[in-house]
């Protein structure tokens, strides 16, 4: 899942000087769950923006902004979309950039494309409200090596041979509260039986593998 948080009104409305009408666009999915993008949040952005002069010609909670196919659905059979002066967007980075790829296709590429949100990681998803960064999207997975902890996320200085010399008492020495991460890959290697895992010398990070921009064609 991928966390967001809601930009200041301030900065939004910046973004939008100039304009007169806005359209929505939401997402049902992780800004759903974060309460950045679902139907109550789209709610609440039409009333602010209404009462600060801007007319908000409509909004659309689709299911995964991301998702290309689902957005250009919206701007074919909603008119209302094309012909307002800026599209404000309730959702990741991701599905702001499909909302402004479909207002260049299919609209005639003079919307502004606004963010209202800013995203920040991708999660693991403890219970509902309840979320922790779970992977770096590094291109190059090591669990298999660290019993499921990722050094990459998990440790801030992103070692990947083992506990810095700051560790006191099980504890990192950049974020105090959290436990350090090699210990605990320590301490579940050794549950599991697989601790010589812990003398392999792992080759320096290959960041060609994070190389942007990224794209995977299936077919």
């Amino acid at each position: 899942m991928i966390i967001t948080k809601k930009k200041t009104i301030e900065d939004i409305t910046a973004s939008l000087e100039g304009k007169k009408s806005v359209y929505l666009f939401g997402c049902n999915s992780c800004a759903e769950q974060c309460k950045t993008g679902g139907a109550e949040e789209l709610k609440s952005m039409t009333e602010t923006l209404t009462d600060k002069g801007f007319k908000v010609t409509g909004s659309s909670l689709v299911d995964e902004t991301c998702y290309t196919q689902l957005v250009k659905r919206e701007f074919r059979k909603v008119d209302a979309v094309k012909k307002s002066d800026a599209v404000l967007v309730l959702s990741c980075g991701a599905g702001v950039k499909c909302v402004a790829d479909e207002a260049e296709d299919i609209g005639d590429g003079t919307q502004t494309i606004v963010p209202a949100l800013d995203s920040m990681f991708l999660s693991s998803v403890e219970r509902v409200g309840r979320f922790f960064e779970g992977c770096s999207l590094c291109g190059e997975c090591v669990l298999d090596k660290t019993a499921g902890i990722c050094p990459h996320t998990d440790c801030p200085k992103g070692l990947l041979n083992g506990p810095c010399g700051g560790v006191d008492e099980g504890k990192c020495e950049v974020m105090l509260d959290n436990d350090c991460a090699w210990v605990r890959i320590y301490t579940r290697l050794k549950a599991q039986g697989r601790l010589e895992l812990m003398e392999e010398i792992a080759s320096p990070k290959d960041y060609s593998t994070t190389t942007r921009p990224r794209n995977v064609l299936l077919r």
